[in-house]
């Protein structure tokens, strides 16, 4: 049984009789998009681990995407009558249309087992443990031999709109040079599976011997690395050309 955000209203802190739960089927898994309180939030979904497999995409409460002003929300789905109905119940939504989208990658919307999106969001539970993470949607069900007894609550983020899944990678730059400069760092990841934008790792001052992580969603699983651009800028003109480079730059991806 797969809960595309099961109802909060009634539903929530009932007995299992009531509601969905994980004795309802052999495997239970559970999407979680619009889990804030009812009350003042207007949250339609509820918010507890009751599957086997609960995921809490961007956290569970609020879906990217869904808080941008009606006219360019409606214009950017799906035609006039579908996105009204869906900027009234956006987050409640969109947990169909990760569904949809999950059976077109088999590979995407990893979920991280983690106590918190707060916690997965600093990349405390990154990689994914040495079972694997299960993939939310269509093909959780490949992870339904690895499941224990109690809740497992997972996280992930995805886009903004379609199409929806997103790669995690850490990327570590250790910088090489004279001085220290204040600017940014840019880095895009080439690969078998695609290449991806420039994302930013750090910003401010940069030392030269530092080593600077970020965690970054990449809308491309670009599979096997096979070249990384390193790009940094100090926003200004500087008379003494400070130089920059990338001693080492080190990439991890999540599910392996």
């Amino acid at each position: 049984l797969s809960g595309l955000d099961p109802a909060q209203p009634y539903f929530q802190g009932t007995p299992i009789e009531v509601r969905l739960d994980k004795s309802d089927a052999d495997f239970v898994d559970i999407i979680h998009t619009d889990s804030a309180p009812t009350i003042p939030n207007l949250g339609f979904g509820i918010s507890p681990a009751i599957g086997h497999l609960d995921f809490y995409p961007n956290g569970g409460k609020q879906m990217p995407g869904c808080g941008k002003n009606p006219v360019s929300q409606i214009v950017d789905l799906d035609g006039i009558w579908e996105g009204t109905r869906d900027f009234v119940a956006c987050n409640h939504l969109r947990s169909y249309k990760y569904y949809s989208d999950s059976i077109i990658y088999p590979d995407g919307f990893l979920g991280y087992p983690c106590a918190s999106y707060e916690l997965f969001q600093s990349g405390n539970c990154f990689p994914c443990p040495e079972e694997g993470c299960p993939n939310m949607g269509h093909y959780a069900d490949k992870f339904k031999d690895k499941i224990g007894e109690g809740f497992l609550k997972l996280y992930l983020n995805t886009g903004e709109a379609r199409d929806f899944p997103l790669w995690r990678y850490k990327v570590t730059v250790t910088l090489s040079g004279k001085s220290k400069v204040k600017g940014y760092v840019n880095v895009a990841l080439y690969g078998s599976g695609g290449n991806t934008k420039q994302y930013q790792i750090t910003k401010g001052t940069l030392k030269p011997d530092n080593t600077y992580t970020a965690y970054i969603d990449a809308d491309v699983n670009v599979g096997k690395v096979t070249k990384v651009k390193f790009l940094w800028n100090n926003n200004w003109i500087n008379p003494t050309f400070p130089k920059l480079g990338a001693a080492t730059i080190t990439v991890e991806a999540g599910q392996n």
